[in-house]
């Protein structure tokens, strides 16, 4: 019953004949899955976070690579100094390694690749790959965030032409009324008094219609914006059907909630590139395996030289005394990755209580749209009786106004209380890392 009820009360405050008169023809129409979309490929915020993402990409590359191969072009032209000479250099092309250089030019590649550093390597490229999943997770929220903006702002406009609807219907009753009392004045079946109280009503109708449309230019400019659209524009916005029904089980929409928002996906994407780091650091004080290989040619060079040159090598490093670096970056990485740890802890909290929070907000909101709209069936009896009142001459214009008056808030009532269960909604949906 209650259901019917509001679907009336929605019909009457939602009269868009008002609201689509010649001027809205040409505008575009704009649907709330439309809206979302333009907002999620147009808003400078969600593409600032893709960029951020393909940066922590890169950053992944830039760890692996070195784990791969490394070659070096080298060049070298140099002359002997006699006045220094002891013996003969040993590399041709990319260094000088003897205070005796012999006259060349050559030309030569060196290669080097890790072996195997005991995981130091491996930690980080884990860490950098669990970094750019945290950038992803962290577009993804920040389009959250520009999806429940644009819908709310949807909302909002909505909202704004319902209030600008009952706004032109009490200017336009309240014009008739005046006209039907000033000719009942001339008539001498009222008085002067009942038509000055009709002016005054006119007069407060058209200061409501005003600042609807106020609110509704504000609504629409606030829409432009969510939509990452650099100048104003106003769209002919389409009713969204009405929300399902909250869920009752509160603790599995936490459950949902604590699975798949991006926001706690992203930290703990990042508490594990902590623990990596951390792990890196301690792999830092391990030995070092690369091999090495060089070769080349000299085209010109002394007699004593020969035209190719090739050397191999296996090189291994172990850190013996660094006065306590090692130590104190790993003791450093091992409580940032706890501090991420207890970061995850208070943002899993968080979203338990904004969870449960929305989900009350919408039941309540519901239960206010369903009030309303009882008053409003209410206000429209308690009008039309104290209009037949006063057109019977049982009743005077302040009876009336005040009926009316009743009438006009608790159709604003309803449509604030309609649109802000949508928002609600999208709060509850948005708290949850779900789309709808």
């Amino acid at each position: 019953m209650n259901r019917i009820v509001l679907l009336a009360g929605l019909i009457s405050i939602l009269d868009v004949a008002g609201l689509r008169g010649q001027e809205t023809n040409a505008l575009a129409v704009l649907s709330l899955a439309e809206a979302r979309l333009m907002a999620l490929e147009n808003h400078p915020r969600v593409v600032a976070a893709r960029y951020q993402a393909g940066a922590a990409e890169e950053s992944v590359k830039e760890a692996r690579s070195a784990s791969l191969p490394s070659a070096t072009l080298y060049g070298t032209a140099a002359g002997e100094d006699s006045a220094t000479a002891s013996g003969p250099t040993r590399i041709l092309a990319g260094g000088i390694n003897n205070p005796s250089v012999y006259d060349r030019l050559a030309g030569g590649v060196s290669v080097s690749q890790l072996i195997t550093d005991f995981g130091h390597t491996a930690n980080l490229q884990a860490g950098a790959r669990f970094a750019a999943q945290a950038e992803e997770e962290k577009t993804a929220d920040v389009g959250e965030q520009v999806w429940l903006s644009a819908s709310t702002s949807y909302f909002r406009v909505l909202e704004a032409q319902a209030v600008l609807s009952v706004a032109r219907d009490t200017v336009h009753s309240r014009q008739l009324l005046l006209e039907q009392v000033a000719s009942l004045a001339t008539n001498q079946l009222k008085s002067e008094l009942d038509v000055s109280f009709a002016q005054v009503a006119l007069q407060e109708g058209q200061l409501l219609l005003e600042r609807a449309q106020n609110g509704l230019d504000a609504a629409q400019a606030t829409l432009t914006d969510a939509l990452g659209l650099p100048a104003a524009r106003h769209y002919q916005l389409v009713e969204p059907p009405p929300p399902d029904l909250a869920s009752n089980d509160v603790e599995g929409l936490i459950q949902t909630a604590l699975g798949q928002r991006p926001e706690l996906l992203s930290l703990r994407a990042e508490r594990d590139a902590a623990q990596r780091f951390a792990l890196s650091e301690r792999d830092a004080r391990r030995p070092t395996v690369s091999a090495i290989g060089v070769m080349g040619n000299s085209p010109l060079h002394d007699d004593h030289l020969n035209d190719n040159y090739a050397a191999a090598a296996l090189d291994i490093s172990l850190p013996l005394y660094t006065g306590g670096l090692y130590t104190a970056r790993e003791h450093r990485a091992e409580f940032q990755a706890k501090a991420a740890d207890e970061d995850l802890r208070n943002a899993e909290n968080d979203v338990i209580r904004e969870v449960r929070l929305a989900w009350l907000n919408v039941n309540s909101t519901r239960q206010l749209e369903q009030t309303t709209a009882e008053l409003v069936r209410h206000a429209s009896e308690s009008f039309d009786l104290a209009n037949a009142r006063y057109q019977a001459g049982l009743s005077s214009m302040v009876e009336l106004s005040e009926s009316q008056l009743s009438l006009i808030s608790a159709r604003i009532a309803l449509a604030s209380a309609h649109y802000e269960l949508l928002a609600q909604q999208a709060a509850l949906d948005y708290q949850m890392g779900v789309r709808h």
